[in-house]
């Protein structure tokens, strides 16, 4: 037999990568179940995360008239049940503090209050 062609070294390089596939699908198949759980507290805090930070904004401002252009200065979280944002007013901001809070439920994420210069505007 002579050398390798192009095709073949092609095929065996494709055969590689669906075995490498198919050894790290089944590898991951074998979580145990504390895997799993870390895996939910993971997956559940990106999804409030991306909720808070798309929904306390436009809640903030429609209670001020200030859109937040600031970042987050303070999280407080039990990664489970809660997230809290906190939010300082800039120069120029119709508010000093901003807080909202996005709790988990059985039917989902809501957001549960939202508290502008030490008042609460949303229970």
């Amino acid at each position: 037999m002579g050398e390798l062609g192009g095709a073949q070294k092609m095929m065996i390089a494709v055969a590689g990568v669906f075995a490498i596939g198919f050894f790290l699908v089944g590898s991951n198949k074998e979580q145990t179940d504390e895997d799993k759980k870390s895996a939910a507290m993971i997956r559940d805090r990106a999804n409030m995360n991306r909720i808070a930070g798309r929904k306390c904004p436009q809640l903030i401002k429609k209670e001020t008239g200030t859109q937040i252009t600031s970042l987050v200065a303070n999280t407080k979280t039990d990664n489970a049940t809660y997230l809290t944002y906190e939010y300082k007013g800039e120069k120029g901001d119709n508010f000093k503090d901003a807080s909202c809070t996005l709790s988990a439920s059985d039917t989902g994420f809501h957001i549960t209050s939202v508290v502008i210069d030490g008042k609460e505007t949303i229970k």
